[in-house]
């Protein structure tokens, strides 16, 4: 078997009639290969760009994530350290102010379903959940299997970040598509995904499939053939999936940037969180509680979600995870509504009329600011970000607050509040109609 055989037959050739998909032999010689770097960069290079050409069957998908898979370690959960299942998590396709991640994992837990959850870092516009849990003084997202395993059996859920051991093909394929311009290619994106979140253990997946101006997929048509491809890829490997379309052409909730979205999720896990990120929050929890059998519909699984909140069970399950993972509880609540960066402006606005604000802008501007980054190499700022005071829709006068803004430095404050005076919020005469925060459901 050749390599560039393979390349070949996934190219096809023109004006042939002929089939590109590719065998699990095929696939896993050249997943193999390219890990232990006995097939060059730049035959995975053009492989990479005739599946963007070509795509993928489902088959095909199922069998390039496992083949990613298995290129290293998988956590094993199940009769390990007294844990019991269900084994639930969450992936989200990244967003502008998407904090979910972190109080849903608390809020399932105190329902029963055991979320074992392994997150990334932000990148370009979009924010990182384990640069939020790390802007918590002292908390620590590099866990051994076996610490992950033993917080999860105490608390019900736990956080990390991605080893160097768990799913290697992934790290090195993700870095190539950045460089070759094979980034948005839905099954490569599904595989890169569900490699990672197969690996951690879990036994369903529930996908936040963003669309819209600070998504990925900025079209409700491209949403949902991921979210088709995540959930049919995951089946295919035999997990239970579902996926929700979720609107990200503004900012969710109030607040943007790393600890400032730890001080939301505390707001959230009060029951005082915005009226978005609660919707969402119990919406994403609802489908959890379904596929961990442990919610008969959905309004069952919301009204557990928000039970859990309204108890004060989910906020203790949170705070007992923040010292269990290196952090002090007392000291967190004691910064909650005082820990901003000293270099701080306001944006105010200009005109009277009707707000909107755009997500994929503000987010660039939080990477000025030192939310995000551009390269994964980068700092980025714990105290950086957004209080958003109007959001989209909402009617302003001139002069009203619109952004407290808060950066790493005095000098990143002006090229940051340029960007969002001149790009990211827009004044309209006429009101704005609302936008549904859910736009589907894949099942």
């Amino acid at each position: 078997m050749r390599a560039t055989d393979i390349i070949m037959k996934k190219r096809g050739t023109k004006g042939r009639n002929e089939s590109t998909t590719l065998t699990r032999e095929e696939i896993k010689f050249l997943i193999d290969g390219y890990v232990s770097g006995e097939i060059p960069e730049y035959q995975i290079s053009a492989w990479l760009m005739a599946v963007y050409f070509n795509g993928m069957t489902f088959e095909e998908t199922g069998v390039l994530t496992d083949c990613m898979l298995h290129s290293g370690d998988v956590i094993e959960l199940h009769g390990k350290d007294g844990l019991t299942g269900p084994f639930i998590d969450k992936h989200s396709t990244g967003g502008v102010g998407d904090k979910i991640s972190i109080p849903l994992a608390p809020i399932v837990a105190a329902c029963g379903v055991q979320d074992p959850m392994m997150s990334g870092r932000a990148l370009g516009h979009t924010g990182g959940t384990l640069d939020k849990l790390e802007s918590i003084t002292g908390y620590n997202v590099n866990l051994t299997p076996d610490q992950f395993r033993k917080i999860m059996a105490e608390n019900g859920f736990a956080m990390m970040g991605q080893t160097p051991t768990i799913a290697p093909a992934d790290k090195k394929m993700y870095a190539l598509r950045d460089v070759t311009g094979t980034v948005e290619s839905v099954p490569l994106i599904t595989a890169s995904i569900l490699s990672k979140k197969v690996a951690e253990g879990a036994d369903g997946l529930v996908f936040d499939v963003k669309c819209g101006s600070g998504a990925f997929m900025k079209t409700p048509e491209d949403a949902e053939a991921l979210a088709t491809s995540l959930v049919k890829t995951a089946a295919a490997m035999g997990k239970k999936a579902s996926a929700l379309i979720t609107n990200m052409n503004t900012p969710l909730g109030v607040m943007v940037g790393n600890f400032l979205e730890i001080e939301e999720t505390v707001l959230c896990l009060q029951g005082k969180g915005p009226a978005d990120v609660m919707e969402l929050t119990y919406a994403l929890g609802a489908e959890m509680l379904l596929l961990g059998g442990k919610a008969k519909d959905t309004a069952d699984g919301i009204a557990q979600c928000k039970k859990a909140v309204e108890s004060g069970e989910a906020l203790r399950r949170f705070l007992k995870n923040v010292e269990q993972q290196g952090g002090n509880p007392d000291t967190l609540l004691s910064e909650i509504g005082k820990r901003r960066s000293k270099f701080h402006t306001q944006i105010v606005a200009e005109r009277d009329g009707f707000l909107r604000l755009d997500a994929f802008k503000t987010g660039l501007a939080g990477v000025y600011l030192g939310v995000g980054r551009n390269k994964t190499t980068e700092p980025v700022c714990a105290d950086a970000g957004f209080i958003v005071h109007k959001k989209t829709g909402d009617k302003v006068a001139k002069g009203d607050v619109i952004l407290d803004v808060y950066g790493k430095d005095d000098a990143c404050l002006a090229p940051a509040t340029k960007l969002l005076k001149e790009e990211a919020i827009f004044y309209s005469e006429k009101a704005i109609p609302a936008e549904p925060l859910i736009y589907k459901e894949i099942h």
